[in-house]
């Protein structure tokens, strides 16, 4: 695989449990607080499910842009990607998983046609691909 680009983040401060978390060139900085529905405060910061919701949704619609050109489909500018991001219990009982549910609004095709292009974008989508795939993570402790 050819690495395009690498994006670069740590979190720090207890990370999810009120922590922060930011990338090293400061485009992106956040506050961490953990939801009343997992035992937190439901404090005022953002959690990395909601992070991951967010960069799922805008990923996944720009893999429905480049279908819609692979298909020779018009996608309407309007067109949007909410992501519903959960964080789950794991059957197995080691640790946690993440549930993922897209939902595609795209103004001026059928619903086949949404479909269709949808199940094309998950297969371009790299997203879908980590959560449809297993994938090899390298841990390095310093």
């Amino acid at each position: 695989m050819k690495v395009l680009y690498t994006a670069h983040g740590t979190a720090q401060h207890g990370g999810r449990g009120g922590g922060t978390a930011a990338t090293d060139d400061g485009k992106v900085s956040v506050k961490l607080s953990v939801p009343k529905a997992m035992g937190g405060d439901d404090g005022p910061g953002t959690n990395p499910e909601q992070l991951f919701a967010v960069g799922y949704a805008a990923c996944f619609l720009g893999a429905m842009a480049a279908a819609s050109r692979k298909m020779n489909i018009k996608l309407d500018p309007e067109t949007t990607v909410s992501a519903a991001v959960s964080f789950a219990d794991r059957e197995d009982d080691v640790g946690f998983g993440i549930v993922a549910e897209l939902e595609g609004h795209a103004p001026g095709l059928s619903k086949e046609e949404s479909e269709k292009l949808m199940a094309a974008a998950h297969e371009i989508c790299p997203y879908s691909d980590l959560i449809r795939n297993k994938h090899d993570v390298k841990l390095t402790a310093v």
